[in-house]
């Protein structure tokens, strides 16, 4: 079983940026992906972006382009994601979500462990 901790959201002003962390733990931990998705109130769950555990290649989606960073560190078994610029349109529950599965997917259907979210709310 794996488990996934996310930390570091909190309340800021919109133009500010924070950064989530996500720790994992558990078994043998070796996803072939990690990926990060949001979900405001009243709204769907929607992919932020997604980063390949072994070749380090990133995939984002709509709302990262330009604004957000996801990286890792394998020897902790950590996952960031860098976000600046934040929007009032940010705001949302993250989430941090690992694939076992060895092909690139932005479902939140493809993700096989999650944690249990942390909220992000920027204000204008």
């Amino acid at each position: 079983q794996v488990q996934l901790v996310e930390s570091g959201g909190g309340l800021v002003q919109a133009g500010g940026s924070l950064r989530l962390s996500c720790a994992a733990s558990g078994r043998t931990f070796s996803p072939y992906y990690m990926g990060w998705f949001r979900q405001a109130p009243g709204k769907e769950r929607e992919f932020v972006t997604a980063i390949s555990w072994n070749s380090g290649g990133t995939y984002a989606g709509t709302s990262a382009k330009g604004r957000f960073t996801i990286s890792k560190d394998n020897a902790k078994n950590t996952v960031s994601l860098q976000m600046n610029s934040l929007k009032p349109e940010d705001t949302a529950v993250y989430y941090c979500a690992a694939r076992l599965r060895d092909y690139y997917s932005s479902s939140e259907r493809g993700y096989d462990y999650w944690g249990q979210g942390t909220q992000v709310t920027v204000s204008s």
